[in-house]
């Protein structure tokens, strides 16, 4: 099922990039890495402009929206999953208010951000398991076979990681490539180790 299969390849890439931020702060925290602010700019952007922007969407209208009329089982799981995608603006606005405070005043407020990311994180990981383990046990039990054809066209066609898009718009990101960017200018165990990152 290719929705099925992006759905979960793009969690596990925001789930690295969400690794790789706390890996990151660690390494500062303790003395032994250099911020890189352009990094982690980079990152909390990532982690807006993809998800926020092109993940969720998604999800509500392929199938969140779906589910909802074939069950109401997943009803309370679903008004969560969906108030807090109507909060991603907000959300991601104080993540990116914190890291550009961290880039002026790398020594006064880098706790400011290290708080600012962990409760960013700590949402993402509750969102993410939310789905996996309530709301996509009941999508593979009630969806019919032309809810999965939907889906997986959806999802095909608007695939970031591989850079289908059904509209493709003028100066749209290259989220695989931003994600390679990211990557390779990540300190090592968690990147390639070659920053700074160049933007």
């Amino acid at each position: 099922m290719d929705a099925m299969r992006i759905l979960m390849d793009e969690h596990q890439s925001l789930a690295a990039i969400i690794h790789a931020i706390r890996h990151m702060i660690g390494e500062i925290g303790a003395g032994r890495l250099q911020p890189d602010h352009k990094l982690l700019e980079a990152m909390v952007h990532y982690l807006d402009a993809y998800p926020e922007k092109r993940h969720h969407p998604k999800e509500d209208e392929f199938l969140f929206g779906p589910l909802r009329a074939r069950t109401h089982d997943a009803d309370a799981a679903l008004d969560r999953l969906e108030a807090e995608h109507g909060q991603a603006e907000a959300r991601i606005a104080v993540l990116e208010a914190a890291v550009k405070a961290y880039a002026q005043d790398p020594a006064g407020a880098f706790e400011s951000f290290k708080r600012a990311f962990e409760d960013y994180a700590a949402f993402y990981r509750s969102h993410m398991m939310t789905e996996e383990r309530e709301v996509l046990p009941l999508i593979r039990k009630h969806f019919t076979a032309e809810d999965w054809d939907k889906a997986n066209a959806g999802f095909v066609a608007d695939d970031p990681l591989s850079g289908t898009r059904a509209t493709a718009r003028a100066g749209e990101e290259d989220f695989a490539h931003i994600f390679s960017r990211l990557v390779a200018a990540a300190p090592a165990p968690i990147g390639l180790g070659a920053g700074p990152y160049k933007g």
